[in-house]
This record gives C-alpha cells, sequence and structure tokens, in this order.
C-alpha cells in the first residue's frame, strides 16, 4: 500500500489540474450503474449534472424551472430516451466536485461547461461524448479601472475557481508573459462572482462566455469590460462515464443531430412537413427510413422527439446563448466561414 503522504501528494497534484484522484474503497462504496441507459429507463428519469447557476448555461427561472444551453442538451437526452423532455432530474455541482458527481452514479451525464483536456479524458474515468461549444479564457476588469489589454494586468488581484483548466491556463499564462498577478480563489461561482463586483479582485478571469454571462447579468453590463485576449483553447464537452459505449453513443449523436437538423434547416416549427423531405439523410435522420434510432438502442423517431423538444443547434444556441451577447463565432456550422461545428453523416 503506498504511504499516505505520498497519496495525499500525488491527490493535491492532480487537483491543481482540476483532477480527482480515486479513493480506496470509494469505488465499492458508491458503485455507478454499468448500463447507464438501462438504469435510466429503470428509473424513469435522466439525471444531469449542470452548473450551480451560469446565465445561458444553466440557471433555474423564478419558478425553478432550470433553463440554458446546457439545459436543452439534457432535455434533448431525455427525449431521445422516452420522448419527453421533461424527465430529467438537474443536479448543480461546482467545479470541484462535478467529476465525482459522474464518477460515483450521482449523475447520469454532465452537461456543465466542462473542457475537454488529455488528463481528464484518460484520468478521471470518464469520456466526452462531443464538444458542443467551443471557447477560450479571457479577463473581465471593471470599466472604470482604465485596463484594456490584460497585458496590463501586473500587480492585478484576479478572480478565479479552483479545480478547473482555468485556474492552470492563469498561471501558465502569467508566466509565459512575466506578470505577477495575486488569485483570490473562491470554489462557488455566485461567491467569486460577489467577491469581483465588490471589488475584492481587480480582474475576473473563466471562458469568455462564461464573462459574457456575468456581465448580462449586472445591473450594469457597461460598467464591465471583457479584454481582447483570449489565452487558451477550452473545447466544452458533455461528459459521460467511461466504458459504456451505447450511452455515450446515445449522447454524442444527440448533439450531431442538433447539428445535421440545424444544416438541412429542419426546425421546430418545420419538423413535421420535413419529415416528408425527399432527401435520405433527412429521411433516415427522421426514422423515416432506415433503422438508425434501433442501432442507438432508441426509437426509430427518436430524433423527432428531440427536435420537437429543442429544436436544431441553432435554435437552441439563440434561444440562450444569443440574448446574453454571444455569438456564434467558431460554434457557427462548418458549411459557415469560421465555423467548426460539424456532424458525421446520419447513414
Amino acid at each position: 500500500m503506498p504511504h499516505f503522504g505520498l497519496f495525499l501528494k500525488r491527490a493535491l497534484g492532480m487537483a491543481a489540474l482540476g483532477l480527482t484522484l480515486a479513493v480506496p474503497g470509494l469505488a465499492q462504496a458508491q458503485q455507478a450503474p454499468a448500463n447507464t441507459l438501462d438504469a435510466v429507463r429503470a428509473r424513469g428519469q435522466l439525471i444531469c449534472g449542470v452548473n450551480t447557476g451560469l446565465a445561458g448555461f444553466a440557471q433555474p427561472d423564478s419558478q425553478g424551472v432550470w433553463r440554458g444551453f446546457d439545459v436543452d442538451y439534457c432535455r434533448a437526452i431525455s427525449a431521445a430516451i422516452f420522448g419527453d423532455p421533461n424527465k430529467v432530474r438537474y443536479v448543480p455541482t461546482t467545479a470541484q466536485v462535478r467529476f465525482t458527481a459522474l464518477q460515483s452514479g450521482e449523475v447520469d451525464v454532465l452537461a456543465r461547461n466542462t473542457t475537454w483536456t488529455l488528463s481528464r479524458d484518460t484520468a478521471l474515468g470518464l469520456d466526452f461524448a462531443a464538444t458542443n461549444f467551443y471557447d477560450g479564457q479571457g479577463f473581465m476588469v471593471k470599466t472604470a479601472l482604465g485596463v484594456k489589454s490584460a497585458k496590463e494586468l501586473e500587480g492585478a488581484t484576479i478572480c478565479v475557481q479552483p479545480g478547473t483548466t482555468t485556474e492552470q491556463n492563469l498561471s501558465d499564462w502569467a508566466r509565459a508573459n512575466r506578470i505577477r498577478f495575486t488569485p483570490v480563489v473562491i470554489e462557488r461561482l455566485e461567491e467569486l462572482v460577489a467577491a469581483f463586483v465588490a471589488g475584492r479582485c481587480d480582474a475576473y478571469t473563466t471562458d469568455v462566455s462564461g464573462l459574457a454571462a456575468t456581465r448580462s447579468a449586472q445591473p450594469k453590463p457597461d460598467d464591465y469590460l471583457i479584454l481582447p485576449e483570449v489565452i487558451s483553447k477550452e473545447p466544452l464537452a458533455v461528459g459521460v462515464r467511461q466504458g459504456d459505449a451505447r450511452f455515450a453513443d446515445i449522447v454524442r449523436w444527440t448533439h450531431y443531430l442538433l447539428l445535421s437538423a440545424e444544416e438541412f434547416g429542419i426546425t421546430q416549427a418545420n419538423l413535421d412537413r420535413m419529415a416528408n423531405d425527399p432527401r435520405p439523410e433527412v429521411q433516415r435522420m427522421l426514422g423515416k427510413n432506415g433503422e438508425l434510432g434501433k442501432m442507438l438502442g432508441l426509437d426509430n423517431l427518436w430524433a423527432v422527439n428531440v427536435l420537437k423538444a429543442v429544436g436544431n443547434y441553432g435554435e437552441v444556441f439563440d434561444r440562450s446563448l444569443k440574448p446574453i451577447g454571444i455569438q456564434r463565432g467558431p460554434n457557427a456550422l462548418w458549411t459557415t466561414t469560421g465555423g467548426l461545428q460539424y456532424s458525421p453523416p446520419f447513414r
């Protein structure tokens, strides 16, 4: 058995990278289901890990109803499995506990603005099904500070969440640019944002989408400026447990369905009419020809159910992210200049 001091040292080192080191005996105490699809069906409900509250991505409204880009992915997966987008229980997870929640089986899927990295893909017992949002890390300051570039943050205090790629990226960027800073590290997002707004730090760093969400939620958004530098690649992806290929396929192809529907011009409003579209791929996608649904272990009309529930990728994006000022950019379809979103064929 390894010396506990060495074990602790390894755990702390992995935590700095946003990783979780499994504790001996934990897997036996909290055994995740080996077949997620069967477990979800037997339960009659999908359990979806989401953010604790991030405008545009996952946040309960005044009635307690969860809404947002990531929430729509949970609803889409539920619609694919049950034909009903509302058979979902949302579990808010912080950056530090999100991976443990998925590993242990507390949640079935993690739709929580999480960056796909090599270390996370190989060391955490999870797989990333698909990149549903291409992002990058940036900085936000109060306009009154007079800072126009991240290079002007020498000596600044910077708010950052622990257990994230953001924390490591900040250190790497500062070292590479020889910029000294003092981190203000706070785990809970709402407390971190409150610290920044209250002036406890000069700048706040996270994914640019998160900065836009935070800025839009302030009483006077113009009092805040997102600086022009983007210092990292942050492919945000939906996570599932490793070793369950069938469930991973369902999550992956649900994302690809949203993209392909947009590419073929299929929307919530015209779905019934598009069911008669003569293009072979549309016919296969919507279950008119072939058995693609059955190949996924789903009803052959799974895609129709998903698109009735949430619409295509562009509709999901425009409903939640466009209102807070986030533009498509690299998240446009591959058919658009600069667009990276691309689906394999439905055949």
